[in-house]
């Protein structure tokens, strides 16, 4: 029997003789952007002196990325079942590796920026894509073999985002600095959108489907007006234009939850499932989900600058230093992989515990520093926070999403990944927030640098602590339900990113 033109085969013998080949092309494209979000913020310091960026330049670097990234998962996720999954992933690839090329060519830092943006769009067009493509290209029996391998993908570019970061930068090939992280990807780009094109299978879009652009965009522009207002409020002295655009973007947020209503309620597509708005046990979950993953891009952002712009470590010995955590997560995967469904609320308790004695721990280093720095101490920390992260992640995706009826699981992971982006950039807005002020205050009161960079990071840890705290909290409420076995989970949570 030949393989049809549509749907997932049912056995080997009707799957793609070049599966395999097609998923080394996926794994390409998803390490891609992995590795770039976790190879960045060994490069802050070196990108600020070389580009003139101020502070809040270096939180539009991450949160540019970021943002674009949230808010394109789900329209995009959309956009693919409509005109085809195969060309909107070869178009986010194209995207992306334009945009890594625009970046490692950036002559001003606004450029950066914006070739940032472009990047986090890229990734919002291919990553939806790539598990929908595996889901369709291989047989029951291969896909668990199939999508273990995007675990071990996200695990190893965690690992190997700061090393690798550090290294190209101490090497200043050709003298291009920090240039080289950005530019690496051009050459594996071009080779994932020839080796797509020509090996991952071609399934019809559906043009009957139609996307909710109004939400997008009321959406859209919510977050960004609060996010702007968090990142460029204190450089602008928090004017009341600043406090007026955060209630404009909560009077965003409340149209985008009556338009999603009334698409609801005539039966139009939605960007967001209104059940799922009106969902309280999910969006508790959604809520929690946020809080927890603002925690971590931020801290990377004040530990990268602690490192190298207070205390001079290059950055490769920023990205050695860096590495526990990321093999905490990867360690603690395994683990994870092994429980399952089971102890589902334990794990995120004992997980947000264990990042809070991590952001504790670090604090108490860091209030400690004098005029020099012990890269081993913060290393400990760090290795327990990075399994916290890891072990709470998969359990929080499983908790929140075992309460979605079967028809919205898709549209709710999905969801759930685009809040979990948000709530970095948020983060990154509110760490940035607290550190550069304490920072700006320190060297006004006339500190030494060392004690100025220590204090600021010491003080930004409090945010965290907090975060992970509150999430500590929030996990007796949240509603785990057991789901009767069918021999396959109904949504699989996605790699954990690791903003590293």
């Amino acid at each position: 029997m030949s393989q049809p033109n549509f749907g997932p085969p049912l056995d080997k013998a009707s799957a793609d003789p070049r599966r395999w080949v097609a998923l080394a092309v996926l794994l390409l494209a998803s390490f891609m952007n992995l590795i770039d979000v976790t190879i960045v913020n060994v490069a802050l310091p070196s990108l600020q002196t070389n580009l003139g960026a101020d502070s809040s330049h270096i939180e539009w670097v991450i949160a540019a990325y970021v943002l674009a990234f949230a808010l394109g998962l789900l329209p995009f996720g959309r956009l693919g079942d409509i005109v085809g999954r195969k060309k909107m992933f070869l178009w986010g690839v194209s995207a992306f590796t334009l945009a890594s090329a625009l970046c490692g060519l950036a002559p001003t830092i606004e450029a950066l920026i914006g070739a940032r943006a472009l990047q986090g769009i890229g990734a919002a067009m291919m990553t939806p894509q790539v598990l929908a493509i595996a889901q369709v290209t291989f047989p029951p029996q291969e896909r668990g073999q199939a999508f273990s391998l995007f675990g071990l993908a996200s695990g190893l570019a965690s690992v190997c985002g700061p090393i690798l970061g550090g290294v190209l930068i101490s090497m200043n090939v050709a003298g291009l600095d920090w240039r080289p992280i950005f530019l690496v990807n051009v050459p594996f780009g071009i080779l994932a959108v020839v080796a797509g094109t020509m090996l991952i299978r071609d399934v019809p879009g559906n043009n009957t489907l139609k996307n909710d652009y109004v939400g997008i965009g009321i959406f859209g522009v919510s977050i960004l007006l609060l996010v702007y207002s968090l990142i460029e409020g204190r450089a602008f002295g928090w004017p009341v234009w600043i406090f007026g655009m955060m209630v404009l973007a909560a009077i965003g947020l409340a149209l985008f939850t009556l338009w999603e209503r009334n698409r609801a309620r005539v039966g139009a597509p939605q960007l967001l499932n209104f059940d799922l708005l009106t969902n309280r046990t999910y969006m508790l979950g959604v809520l929690t989900m946020t809080i927890y993953a603002s925690g971590i891009p931020g801290m990377f952002m004040v530990i990268s600058l602690l490192f190298q712009a207070g205390f001079g470590l290059t950055p490769l010995e920023s990205g050695l230093t860096n590495t526990p955590f990321s093999v905490g997560v990867l360690l603690i995967s395994f683990v994870a992989g092994r429980l399952g469904s089971n102890y589902l609320k334990r794990r995120m308790a004992v997980a947000a515990f264990m990042l809070m004695i991590g952001m504790i721990w670090l604090h108490f280093i860091m209030t400690g520093l004098v005029d020099t720095i012990d890269r081993w101490a913060f290393m400990p920390p760090l290795f327990i926070a990075g399994m916290g992260l890891g072990l709470g992640f998969s359990s929080l995706f499983q908790a929140v999403l075992s309460g979605v009826p079967h028809r919205d699981a898709g549209s709710a992971s999905g969801a759930l990944q685009a809040f979990q982006q948000v709530g970095g950039a948020l983060g990154v807005a509110l760490v940035g927030q607290i550190f550069f002020s304490t920072l700006e205050g320190s060297f006004a009161a006339g500190a030494a640098p060392h004690s100025a960079f220590a204090g600021a990071a010491a003080t930004a840890m409090y945010y965290q602590i907090a975060s992970f705290g509150l999430v500590l909290l929030l996990v007796p409420f949240l509603r785990v339900i057991k789901q009767p076995h069918q021999g396959q989970a109904k949504s699989s949570p996605p790699p954990v990113v690791v903003e590293a």
